[in-house]
């Protein structure tokens, strides 16, 4: 056999048609497959603005509220399953690398944080709703509605930092959980301190402490989003480490 001219090309250095239509393929199907996961982010988040403003204007009267959320829990479950079931294929079939892969990687955590997010947020609903139909209903605390707006701020900032794709924000969501744990705690002793001057309203306060619990780890769930983009971003899994100390301290 001749040998090969320098200029010419072998077959180990040349292009492979297959290998490029294939990859070609699986970015096109992972850009798919993030623009659903997106999509269901920003279908969680209008499902605990609803559940917010519920709570914060006590309109418990509105069965359509509750069903609306239960339909949006259900449709985010269904999600929830594709989502992780099309990230799984997608890395069997292309076998993605570097940021692909953190992307894949995002999706699946961030996945069932969202899904999380919406079976919360029927429960703080539905909560409210039993509380407003108790006999001599308790009214919500101030208190407990300004740490349902905190709350989904929290989300709707995680939200945005993970379509972006913006750490800085992401870090922001981070740092600001600790005021919304802070709040949290400050809330169960005022409930408990309650709880022993009106014993007889133990149901309330009871409905009141699981409504404040599960906002809380709505917020504990945003600030995990959050630290998949992080992630996402700079190829670090920051989950359980330290916060940074401030410069006085």
């Amino acid at each position: 056999m001749a040998p090969s001219r320098p200029d010419e090309e072998s077959p180990a250095s040349s292009p492979r048609p297959a290998q490029a239509i294939s990859g070609r393929h699986g970015l096109r199907e992972q850009d798919a497959l993030w623009a659903d996961f997106l999509a269901l982010a920003a279908s969680v988040v209008n499902s605990l603005e609803k559940s917010v403003q519920a709570i914060c204007d006590g309109r418990f009267d509105l069965i359509s509220l509750i069903s609306d959320l239960e339909n949006e829990e259900e449709d985010s479950d269904r999600r929830e399953v594709l989502i992780e079931q099309d990230c799984l294929r997608i890395l069997a079939l292309y076998e993605p690398v570097a940021s692909d892969l953190r992307r894949m990687a995002t999706v699946l955590k961030g996945n069932r944080d969202w899904e999380r997010i919406a079976d919360m947020a029927l429960r703080v609903a539905r909560r409210a709703r039993k509380l407003s139909r108790q006999p001599g209903a308790m009214a919500m605390p101030e208190p407990l509605k300004q740490l349902a707006r905190d709350v989904l701020l929290q989300v709707r900032a995680s939200y945005q930092a993970l379509a972006s794709r913006n750490r800085t924000a992401a870090r922001a969501v981070i740092a600001g959980d600790t005021a919304i744990d802070a709040r949290y705690r400050a809330l169960r002793k005022q409930f408990k301190t309650g709880l022993g001057q009106h014993p007889e309203q133990l149901d309330a306060w009871l409905e009141l402490m699981n409504t404040a619990r599960n906002l809380e780890r709505i917020a504990d769930h945003a600030a995990g989003i959050a630290q998949t983009v992080v992630y996402l971003e700079e190829g670090v899994i920051i989950r359980h480490m330290p916060a940074p100390r401030s410069a006085d301290g």
